[in-house]
């Protein structure tokens, strides 16, 4: 694939996305509106006003007094310019406070995606070149039960077991901020707290994988060129190696870029049970307090963000199989 093509693959995909995305900052924006109560409520419960005067006072101060076409129409023209508004309730720009918690989501996100497709691949082929042995039945059934497993549930059980019971791992958080670690140090203590949250993300993701690939891997066994290769006396292993792998992870590769959408929504789980300070807690936080424009803000953001991703997946699509052009 030259460069200039692939240029012009990637405008031609952004430029198709405006409209998906577009569609789905409408769709949140109606749907968030219809739900019941607004910021003034929350504003003035927490006052113990609630007189008609003062709940007008902050509708008009938030714009919630317009007509809902009007506000849609304001906020369609301060997202052309990349201006998501102003939280209420953390007294800063939208964009700033999703900028301060985009870090520990994507070091999240990246290290699940990694630890996931990783193992997913390396089990799932473990248990095709073992089939109908203990190996693959004893896989499977772990498989079967990862995937059966929810994900709050398995947080708690880690918190309970690895951080209360044997003190291996911290209950909650992403760094001991009173200890002022700076450099390595300070590394070592994220990736420490990153632990069991990255782990209750994957179990998932990894049980999916295996599945996916177990499965693509025997159909890749069935293919002539493996009965070719066998013919002149390649191994089992080489055969695995050379030529199977690389065929047998491309509908992997694609679960992948799909399942990005699904991993948001795990991050809001895992993020609140273990207190990461991220997007997804960001949103949950921001759900029950009714700040729409911050919540708006998240679901901007990573709707970006899942394009994008596919769009690497697509990319990297061309350099696993050279026989696949971009147009």
């Amino acid at each position: 694939m030259g460069i200039g093509k692939g240029l012009r693959y990637v405008v031609r995909r952004l430029a198709l996305a405006v409209p998906t995305i577009l569609t789905i900052v409408v769709l949140n924006f109606a749907l968030l509106h219809l739900a019941p109560g607004d910021a003034a409520d929350v504003l003035a419960g927490e006052a113990g006003a609630a007189t008609p005067e003062y709940m007008a006072q902050l509708r008009q101060t938030f714009g919630l007094d317009q007509p809902l076409y009007v506000q849609l129409a304001v906020y369609l023209k301060h997202v052309a310019t990349f201006d998501l508004g102003y939280s209420f309730r953390h007294s800063m720009p939208v964009s700033e406070l999703i900028l301060s918690r985009l870090g520990p989501t994507l070091l999240l996100m990246v290290t699940v995606l990694l630890v996931s497709v990783g193992f997913g691949v390396l089990l799932g082929t473990i248990a095709a070149r073992n089939l109908n042995r203990w190996t693959d039945n004893l896989l499977s059934m772990l498989a079967i039960l990862a995937y059966a497993t929810p994900v709050f549930w398995a947080g708690l059980m880690f918190i309970v077991l690895f951080s209360i019971r044997l003190g291996w791992f911290p209950t909650s958080g992403m760094e001991e901020v009173a200890a002022f670690k700076e450099g390595w140090p300070r590394v070592a203590d994220i990736a420490h707290h990153l632990v069991l949250p990255a782990i209750t993300l994957s179990l998932f993701y990894i049980a999916l994988y295996t599945r996916l690939m177990r499965a693509s891997v025997l159909d890749q066994y069935a293919m002539d060129y493996v009965i070719t290769a066998r013919a002149k006396g390649l191994t089992e292993r080489q055969i695995t190696r050379r030529h199977v792998l690389r065929n047998a992870s491309l509908p992997v590769l694609t679960m992948a870029g799909i399942q990005i959408g699904g991993l948001f929504g795990g991050a809001v789980v895992v993020e609140t049970v273990f207190g990461w300070p991220g997007l997804g807690l960001l949103a949950y936080e921001s759900l029950f307090a009714r700040d729409i424009n911050l919540l708006l803000g998240i679901f901007f953001v990573s709707a970006c963000l899942v394009v994008l991703v596919n769009l690497a997946v697509d990319l990297a699509y061309s350099l696993f199989d050279p026989r696949i052009e971009l147009s």
